[in-house]
């Protein structure tokens, strides 16, 4: 996987390259102009030559884009074909931790008969208000960031 600047791929050059890697065949810039959401193939097809500049696509001889290497993206993990944001893999490990505390509550609280500690009663919202807030923040840049739902039309 390649390594790039945090600044190289972002809006509307993300946007593209997720859609490039997501249908895994040649594309062309039409094809990319509406499946990216973009206003004009010639916003698409300024994006795929960015890209191929940067190594990451490269041109086939019928005039189609295809991808020639999967780049790691600056807060981002790819699953598959899909490209998430490290914030809801963080959100999904705070989540682990709730439902860890809970069922020790739980089965503290039902089978023992204890009443639950009053550590364990601030720990459970903390943790709740630190999922709550990854996976917030995680959906609202996956939401930017995903080619079918770019708000951002603007050339970058």
């Amino acid at each position: 996987m390649a390594n790039l600047d945090a600044g190289e791929l972002e809006g509307n050059t993300l946007s593209v390259y997720a859609f490039v890697v997501k249908e895994a065949k040649p594309v062309g810039p039409r094809e990319v102009m509406r499946g990216a959401n973009l206003t004009s193939p010639s916003t698409a097809y300024r994006q795929l030559q960015k890209l191929e500049s940067l190594g990451l696509i490269e041109k086939n001889v019928y005039g189609s884009y295809i991808l020639k290497e999967k780049a790691s993206v600056s807060g981002h993990v790819w699953v598959g074909k899909n490209l998430v944001p490290r914030l809801i893999c963080y959100s999904l490990f705070f989540f682990g931790i709730l439902s860890v505390e809970a069922a020790i509550l739980a089965i503290q609280f039902l089978f023992q008969g204890q009443t639950p500690s009053l550590a364990v009663s601030y720990l459970i919202p903390i943790t709740a208000g630190s999922a709550g807030l990854f996976l917030a923040e995680g959906l609202t840049l996956w939401r930017r960031n995903k080619p079918n739902n770019s708000v951002n039309n603007e050339p970058t």
